[in-house]
């Protein structure tokens, strides 16, 4: 009888979203390093998109998922009981953020940290219109559909939300489109997707001084830049604007999946009433995985990972210095690699990933390599990782 592959099954039975899936076959991880069936480590440069800040299988998140896996598991739906991962990362996350961004609701992921901050805003302003910038991404479920920048991801699936308008970012004439009909301004303080632009600081000081003149409440998207990704905790406290809302995901996990919106209790309060249970989730603040981003955090800030981040960052930005490349972009371990077109970054991807080396290129912005590798990537790798790259650009 013939055996059937995991690769064969993996094309048969896991949906698949694009024509050209990588399709390694993974055993393991380790820190920064990933490694095939057949043992060969990639080093991963992405971080899983954004999300493994502290590498992978960190010995600590590890302790703490096997710790919580001894004590329970899933136990109600999110809000009724009090479960100890959920109150001690609540108050964790309170201690790293300005008064006013202390009440927590978790969710499973970033997408749904989105939705739930769009009906926090619409309820607390009694407004309908949230204005998104172009070319940003905020999910995929239909509600944070509706707020990306770009047509190609939307138009198949319309119709969407109403009363979602879009902004230029960075673009101050733009700002006057916030007005008294606005419920919420939903940003990236860098723009992701759109190939790491870093906003200036004193034009989204200008939005928050806007949304706050008008009434309307500003979101701040880290789900991307959040947990020391950028050089800060929150990329936020580089540029003097706070927001009434801030989302969270993909690196507070330590790999595990998990979620917050989070923002002030009077503005939170809102989802008691009128309906009751104005937003409910099953598995949102599971307790392992609030474990697990607790260990995260606290990795991060005893090691000061974030604090590194931006002098590893530059060390990127010295050795990756070619003909071929045009720019190198970005904050932090947040880096966007700029060549001429698509047409060049991709061959470069693919010779990399087959020299061991992992990288990717955005949604928006197709001639521009992802560099966004685990915070703990050391000097001597991220050197290492340079030399695979040029390499590949040589020849």
């Amino acid at each position: 009888m013939q055996t059937v592959t995991h690769r064969q099954l993996f094309f048969q039975h896991i949906a698949q979203t694009s024509d050209f899936p990588l399709g390694l076959e993974i055993e393991r991880s380790e820190g920064v390093f990933i490694y095939s069936t057949a043992g060969k480590p990639y080093m991963d440069l992405i971080s899983g998109i954004g999300v493994s800040n502290v590498g992978h299988r960190h010995p600590r998140v590890l302790e703490a998922i096997q710790n919580q896996l001894d004590k329970y598991l899933h136990l109600m739906v999110y809000g009724e009981y009090v479960q100890t991962p959920q109150t001690l990362l609540a108050h964790a996350l309170s201690e790293t953020l300005p008064t006013g961004l202390d009440s927590v609701y978790f969710t499973n992921s970033g997408t749904e940290a989105v939705e739930g901050a769009m009906k926090v805003a619409k309820r607390f302003t009694g407004r309908t219109e949230i204005i998104s910038c172009f070319n940003a991404y905020h999910g995929s479920t239909q509600g944070a559909l509706s707020l990306s920048g770009d047509e190609n991801f939307k138009r198949n699936y319309r119709p969407l939300l109403p009363d979602i308008r879009h902004i230029h970012p960075g673009h101050w004439a733009d700002i006057e489109k916030i007005t008294t009909r606005t419920a919420a301004v939903i940003m990236e303080v860098i723009g992701g997707e759109a190939g790491i632009r870093v906003h200036d600081a004193a034009y989204l000081q200008a939005v928050r001084q806007r949304c706050t003149d008008v009434g309307a409440l500003l979101v701040f998207d880290e789900i991307q830049t959040g947990f020391g990704r950028t050089g800060t905790f929150w990329a936020f406290e580089a540029v003097g604007a706070v927001p009434d809302i801030l989302l969270c995901a993909k690196g507070m996990g330590g790999g595990m999946p998990i979620g917050a919106f989070i923002s002030s209790e009077a503005v939170m309060s809102v989802l008691k009433n009128n309906p009751i249970l104005g937003h409910i989730t099953t598995f949102g603040g599971h307790p392992v995985s609030c474990a697990a981003s607790l260990a995260t955090l606290t990795v991060i800030k005893e090691e000061k990972l974030h604090e590194a981040a931006e002098a590893k960052g530059q060390l990127f930005r010295q050795l990756l210095k070619h003909p071929a490349i045009r720019e190198v972009r970005g904050k932090g371990l947040m880096l966007a690699v700029e060549f001429a077109s698509f047409d060049v970054l991709k061959p470069v991807i693919d010779r990399a990933i087959d020299k061991g080396v992992i990288t990717d290129w955005f949604l928006f912005c197709n001639n521009s390599m992802r560099i966004a590798p685990p915070l703990i990537i050391t000097d001597e790798q991220i050197r290492e990782a340079c030399a695979v790259l040029l390499s590949v650009l040589d020849s």
